[in-house]
C-alpha cells in the first residue's frame, strides 16, 4: 500500500499549513509509516492510506516520488 504522510520538517514549531510538506511511502499499515519515520525530527500532522483512485490522481503530479526507506 502506498501512504501519504503531511508533515512538518520541525518538530519544535507549531504547524504552519504554508510550510506543510508531503511524501509518500510503501508500508503495510499507518503504525509501520511511523515507525519508518520515528528516526527523523518530523511532526507527523496526517497519514492517508490511498485508494487505487487517489493512487492514480497523485501519481499525475510531477512532485510525485515514493520514498525509499
Amino acid at each position: 500500500m502506498i501512504f501519504k504522510v503531511l508533515y512538518q520538517e520541525d518538530i519544535s514549531e507549531s504547524p504552519v499549513r504554508e510550510e506543510t510538506k508531503s511524501m509518500y511511502i510503501e508500508a503495510e499499515s499507518k503504525r509501520e509509516v511511523r515507525k519508518k519515520l520515528a528516526d527523523r525530527n518530523y511532526n507527523i500532522e496526517h497519514v492517508q492510506e490511498l485508494s487505487e483512485e487517489h493512487l492514480a490522481y497523485e501519481q499525475q503530479s510531477e512532485n510525485y516520488k515514493v520514498e525509499n526507506l
